[in-house]
């Protein structure tokens, strides 16, 4: 599965659940001479503005990548400098109650990024949910997508940093029957993806 089909389905998901999200592909910074572009950035307003920062894998970035460091490497480079590029600045706001940004490094379901994401799951398990961009509360989720071939609104994802660490009983019951994913853990070894 290749990036640009799940970046069409993102895309889709935010357009059909939020009425004035602001979704941008390949979307630039540049901070501190640190450069970079992020799959799909979205600007939602839930009455605060909260970054949804998304970088997608798909199995040619899994198969081109030396390993889940280099993955990783991208992904917190990310986090650390999309909101330190002035045009992306996110500020504290009083009565804010729910994160400011959303960090999400979304693998595709499937057997080539799940053999990857299970081979590592000590590293991408390790990534802690709870962030911060400054002052501003954020969360950080590695997930596999799900729902890509039904209705754009009902995309979701399956965490494996959190309380679901991947293959545990938790993530494996959070997989939906049927999906790409579920189908993709069955084709991965056994050994390396317990039951």
């Amino acid at each position: 599965m290749r990036e640009d089909e799940l970046a069409t389905r993102v895309v889709d998901h935010y357009a059909a659940a939020h009425e004035d999200a602001d979704v941008r592909l390949e979307e630039p910074y540049d901070a501190e001479g640190r450069r970079g572009v992020v799959d799909v950035y979205v600007r939602l307003r839930t009455p605060y503005r909260v970054d949804h920062v998304i970088e997608l894998k798909g199995d040619a970035a899994v198969r081109g990548a030396t390993g889940a460091n280099e993955v990783l490497r991208q992904y917190r480079r990310m986090e650390r400098y999309f909101h330190a590029d002035s045009t992306h600045a996110i500020r504290p706001k009083l009565g804010r109650t729910e994160p400011g940004a959303r960090f999400l490094l979304c693998f595709a379901p499937t057997p080539t990024c799940v053999y990857h994401v299970a081979t590592h799951r000590s590293l991408y398990g390790s990534v802690d949910p709870a962030g911060r961009v400054d002052d501003v509360p954020a969360i950080r989720t590695v997930a596999f997508l799900t729902g890509l071939d039904g209705d754009p609104a009902d995309l979701g994802m399956v965490s494996v940093n959190g309380d679901a660490p991947f293959g545990s009983t938790a993530f494996l019951n959070a997989v939906p029957a049927e999906s790409r994913l579920a189908e993709s853990l069955r084709r991965v070894d056994d050994d390396l993806v317990e039951f």
